[in-house]
């Protein structure tokens, strides 16, 4: 007796449609509830009659003929004919064939509008728990469409999804995910990897490898996941990952070990760099000009702009011993005792050193004679360009320029300025103030029909913000828009709310927030923090809670330690410690750890409120954090809080409450902490205080003797404090008086 299986798909539900036209702190405000994703669920039962998986109810039926006129459309490669049918059917819909096929053809335009349709489909299906009519081809499509459009955080949750249901996704979808989760920030490459590994998992336990052959992993998805791997700075996994690639047999590429340059520069390794280049040389590996590229980005990002000068200047001279000119910096540049002082630093670099002995196994032999090029290569625009950001970055202004005009006389189409050029010898003028010249290389861009990018023109409205110029810079826009057309982006929003923050002017940076929603364009997590800097530095944080509450219903944004701290210092700056205190509670209750920033926070606002007591309640959880136990106290478990080292900032403002309170023995251990991480505590500051405030203590002689019991702990510790400062005290019964004979 044959029995089917019939899958019922719960699926998470697309991106929410862009913010409508209402204000900000609008009653219309989207509740948590319409954008929470539902899960996705699989429910496999056997159905022991031979009905087709469509015939499910008598109203998903669609007649047979218009059925067959959207089959025919969607074969004809007609889609939006097909979505106009689709669309007319009413409450019926098409059989599973014409859905998936639609949904495909939708997703395979790679358009805003061809996604959005596809994801209401999704939207329907879920609805009336149809999914199951969808095959896995149209949802890693779908899959692969919402990457390329964006969004990342909605594609990965589709592939989650087809996982969880028992999909295996092709090898093409899922790693275009894993690609776009790798570029990404916050945990972007940590759920890459994630990814990488689920699917790793199921396809493995196949042993015949034709079933799953399209979702194997080629060089394509291990260069992904390598990707992810270098943004963490993670050589080990980089390394495990490395060596898994001969099992599927895949052969790293150029692309490869491009990667592996950017993971040297992000664990430090400038000394590795040449070895890398001439891995790729003997492997035989086709060369081109990317690596080249990377190399030179790589030097200038370690601030060795005399290297990468050496390596264009060959180039110009069209020299094949590139190695050999890359050597020579490597030996002067070897570590020394020096450069790792603690222990912990000597077995990190011997760990790193036994990763890339296997990685690149041609390191070993630094006294081998260096591979030549096999064929000449020449700077490009990029090139120069990104040697032009190393100059910008280091203030070099004139040799930036100075490249500029030697590219203008190249004889090659692909070495002349190109807008990235010009927008990086703007970005120079801009980062050293003088916007009048950074304005002049606009104009010359149109001049030389060099069309300015959105990037450009948000380079030099951050500089007009920097320079509290926002009427200029409210000029640059409609500029922007009307002479270039180019429409403004979240980066430029983010800019003018910061701008309108520096002249305190919190009106203004919430009218360009509800600006930016109101055109459509989504906030990102500096929009948020940034509004709520304004409220918070003007004195109005239960604003500044507003907007923290609608960032966490914002699906799109993660709500990061950040936002936790500029909540906090909001109601600190007012000394409103108890309201900082439930929403440091909160972030624990989520997960959330305070770090020094919160606590120097919370100790200013303990010192604006003047309440003291609070600051011997903060310095008991800093102790507990920073492993400090007291003497006759039973050591706390601190497996429920990680790590914290203090800074100057945190302990002095502590101190500094608990010298004004007369807290001695607790300034004692404020001060011997600060002496333990390398800190000066600030004797000449201390020693004021103690004069101004508590110099006639304990001087009384009218106290009974049961008060001065009492004071005599107190009175120790004060001593203790004195004799710290070097004022007089009981340990030294001198007046440290100088007399005249001292003097001569």
């Amino acid at each position: 007796m044959n029995a089917t299986r019939t899958l019922s798909l719960h699926w998470v539900a697309p991106p929410p449609p862009p913010p409508s036209s209402t204000a900000l702190f609008s009653s219309a405000a989207v509740s948590p509830a319409t954008v929470k994703p539902s899960c996705l669920r699989v429910h496999t039962t056997k159905n022991p009659s031979n009905n087709s998986l469509s015939s499910t109810t008598p109203s998903d039926k669609f007649s047979k003929s218009q059925d067959q006129v959207l089959l025919t459309l969607l074969q004809q490669r007609k889609t939006e004919e097909a979505w106009l049918l689709y669309a007319q059917c009413g409450a019926h819909l098409p059989n599973p064939t014409c859905l998936s096929r639609l949904v495909s053809q939708l997703s395979y335009l790679n358009t805003t509008e061809g996604l959005t349709r596809a994801q209401s489909i999704i939207q329907r299906l879920r609805h009336e728990s149809q999914l199951h009519r969808l095959d896995a081809n149209s949802l890693g499509l779908l899959a692969v469409a919402a990457a390329k459009g964006g969004h990342t955080l909605y594609a990965a949750s589709i592939v989650k999804s087809m996982l969880k249901s028992g999909y295996l996704p092709h090898v093409k979808a899922w790693s275009a995910v894993v690609s776009r989760l790798a570029a990404s920030g916050d945990d972007g490459p940590t759920e890459a990897i994630k990814m990488f590994n689920s699917v790793m998992k199921r396809v493995r336990r196949f042993t015949d490898s034709e079933v799953v052959k399209d979702s194997r992993p080629d060089t394509g998805a291990y260069n992904a996941v390598l990707n992810a791997c270098a943004n963490l700075g993670d050589a080990k996994k980089f390394l495990q990952l490395f060596d898994e690639m001969s099992e599927f047999k895949c052969e790293p590429d150029v692309l490869t070990y491009n990667v592996m340059i950017k993971l040297c520069a992000r664990v430090d390794r400038k000394d590795l760099l040449v070895f890398v280049f001439e891995r790729i040389i003997e492997k035989g590996i086709p060369l081109c000009m990317t690596t080249l590229h990377s190399l030179v980005a790589a030097y200038v990002g370690f601030d060795d702009l005399e290297t990468a000068e050496k390596l264009v200047q060959a180039m110009r001279e069209g020299r094949k011993d590139i190695c050999k000119i890359l050597r020579h910096p490597t030996s002067e540049d070897s570590y020394s005792d020096d450069d790792f002082d603690d222990e912990f630093d000597d077995i990190k670099v011997a760990n790193e050193s036994d990763t890339f002995e296997k990685l690149l196994p041609n390191s070993i032999d630094v006294n081998s004679e260096p591979p030549e090029l096999t064929r000449v290569f020449s700077p490009d625009s990029r090139i120069y360009t990104t040697l032009m950001k190393g100059y910008m970055k280091a203030g070099r202004v004139a040799d930036t320029v100075r490249v500029l005009e030697a590219m203008r006389h190249q004889k090659d189409d692909t070495s002349l300025p190109d807008h990235v050029t010009y927008t990086t010898v703007i970005s120079a003028f801009v980062k050293a103030g003088s916007m009048d010249r950074a304005r002049q290389v606009l104009t010359e861009m149109a001049k030389m029909r060099v069309p300015a990018n959105l990037i450009t023109y948000n380079i030099l409205l951050k500089g007009y913000c920097h320079q509290l110029q926002i009427d200029k810079a409210e000029d640059l826009i409609r500029e922007m828009v009307d002479e270039a057309r180019i429409e403004p982006d979240v980066v430029s929003y983010n800019t003018l709310i910061d701008g309108c923050i520096q002249v305190d002017d919190s009106s203004g940076a919430l009218t360009y927030f509800n600006e930016m929603r109101k055109r459509g364009i989504a906030p990102t997590k500096v929009s948020y923090t940034t509004l709520m800097k304004a409220f918070a530095s003007t004195g109005q944080p239960k604003l500044a809670n507003k907007v923290f509450d609608e960032m966490l219903k914002d699906p799109r944004v993660v709500v990061d330690l950040v936002a936790w701290n500029m909540l906090v210092d909001g109601y600190c700056k007012l000394g409103l410690v108890d309201e900082a205190k439930s929403i440091i509670q909160k972030m624990k209750d989520d997960g959330i750890y305070p770090n020094v920033a919160t606590y120097g926070s919370l100790a200013n606002g303990i010192a604006v409120a003047k309440k003291p007591g609070e600051a011997l309640l903060l310095w008991n959880e800093i102790k507990e954090r920073c492993g400090i136990e007291n003497i006759g106290e039973e050591p706390k478990s601190l497996s429920n809080f990680p790590p914290l080292k203090p800074d100057e900032g945190l302990l002095d403002a502590l101190a500094d409450i608990c010298v004004r309170a007369a807290f001695f023995r607790k300034a004692l251990e404020i001060v011997a902490c600060m002496e333990e991480n390398g800190i000066s505590p600030n004797k000449t500051k201390y020693k004021r205080i103690y004069v101004e405030m508590h110099s006639r203590m304990f001087t009384s002689k009218h106290a009974s003797k049961a008060r001065q019991d009492r004071r005599r702990e107190r009175k120790r510790a004060a001593e203790a404090f004195k004799f710290w400062l070097g004022l007089p005290n009981t340990y030294y019964g001198s007046e440290w008086r100088i007399d005249r004979g001292d003097r001569d």
